[in-house]
Order: C-alpha cells, then sequence, then structure tokens
C-alpha cells in the first residue's frame, strides 16, 4: 500500500490546517480539556480519511486479451444497450461503476493496446448515478484499441463532489491492461463501452476491483 501522488497537496493543506486549528484551540481555550480532546479526534478523523482516500494499493493482473478488467473499485450501477454518440456511433454494452468516497479512485486501463481517441469534456457535477452525468458532467473519453484490433471505450465521469479529473494518456500510446491511467478526486463514476455480443461477467450491485475484476469477456 503507498499513498498516491495526487493527494500530496490535499495532505499538505489538510496537516496545515489540523496545525493551524490545534494550535488556536491551545491558546484560546487551554484550560477546556474537552474541547480540546474533541479537536484532537476530528483532526485524527480528517487526516485518517485523507490517507485512506489517496491510498494506491499495489496490484499485480494476469493479462488476458480478450478479458475487460475493471477500471475502478466501486459497485456495478448500470449494465444496459445504449447508443454511443461520441465515437462509435452506434448500440454498444455500457457497464458503469460507481466509486464512493470510500473507494480507491484511481482509474486503471480495461484492456491492453493502443490510445486511438481521447477528449476531455468540462461540464457539470451531478449526482454520479444520474443518467445525464455520462453527457452533462466534466468527464475524459478515452479509447483503446487491442491487437485484435477491437476498440473499447470508457469514460471518467465527476460526481457531485469531484471538482478534478485527472489523466495520465495520450492519443498515440500504448496502455497496458490494469495500468493506471488516471484519477478522480472525491466520488465519482467510469463507464465502459462494449461491442455488442460481449459476455458480460458482473450483474447490477457486484462490487468490482479496478485492474483486478473481470467485467466481461469478448467473443471473437
Amino acid at each position: 500500500m503507498k499513498f498516491h501522488k495526487e493527494g500530496y497537496s490535499t495532505l499538505a493543506i489538510c496537516v496545515l490546517f489540523i496545525f493551524v486549528a490545534n494550535a488556536l484551540i491551545h491558546f484560546y481555550f487551554s484550560e477546556n480539556s474537552y474541547l480540546i480532546w474533541a479537536v484532537y479526534i476530528l483532526s485524527f478523523l480528517l487526516f485518517i480519511t485523507i490517507v485512506q482516500f489517496f491510498r494506491s494499493p499495489i496490484r499485480k493482473l494476469t493479462a488476458d486479451d480478450l478479458a475487460i478488467v475493471s477500471p475502478a473499485d466501486g459497485k456495478v450501477v448500470v449494465i444496459e444497450e445504449t447508443e454511443e454518440t461520441e465515437y462509435f456511433h452506434d448500440k454498444r454494452i455500457q457497464i458503469s461503476i460507481f466509486m464512493s468516497p470510500i473507494n480507491v479512485h484511481s482509474n486503471r486501463s480495461p484492456i491492453k493496446g493502443v490510445v486511438r481517441f481521447f477528449k476531455y469534456h468540462p461540464g457539470k457535477y451531478l449526482m454520479a448515478w444520474n443518467p445525464k452525468s455520462s453527457t452533462l458532467n466534466e468527464r475524459t473519453t478515452i479509447v483503446v484499441e487491442n491487437e485484435r484490433g477491437i476498440p473499447i471505450l470508457f469514460r471518467q465521469i465527476a460526481g457531485a463532489l469531484a471538482r478534478r479529473i485527472v489523466w495520465y494518456v495520450e492519443e498515440g500510446k500504448e496502455v497496458k491492461q490494469g495500468e493506471e491511467f488516471g484519477f478522480i478526486k472525491f466520488g465519482s463514476r467510469v463507464d465502459v463501452f462494449l461491442p455488442l455480443g460481449t459476455e458480460i461477467q458482473v450483474k447490477l450491485g457486484d462490487k468490482v476491483t479496478g485492474g483486478v475484476s473481470t467485467i466481461a469477456q469478448l467473443n471473437i
């Protein structure tokens, strides 16, 4: 387990806030031991919350060209046939994974391949489970084509709490299956769009682990 690089600035601000808050409490309320201990406890809980949110577990994956691994930790909230209107402009199977604030928020590539398309969209911050969040919220769209020529689209979507999407990919670059491609701070969702006929291996409500859980299997 390690601390994610995206959390350094947040942790620094948290530590500074805790230091200033405790210093002020000791200066103005030095005789109120109940208040001092209450602030100690709240400070500890705040610190632990930030540390657990930006934790970055080390995971090992056995690569499989036909497997689609989960791009995020969280719960499967959507499995449906839908029209993908940004890149494919045809019908696809959509799987959506909701990440709560207690989940690991690094995002991992569901397949190995070359990035054929990338676009960042500024937008709103609707609740991540709102169907309109896929098209109205701040988001990125990434398409990776594997060695068999099969493109898979996945989309980072900011939620109501998320105010920053981070990505580490660019068009023309190769990504490995399970490799980290981005991060979303404080609550979010990832959508995956798969070819019709793909064998889905999860069901609604399933808990999945990014870079580890197989959510679907390509049929070739």
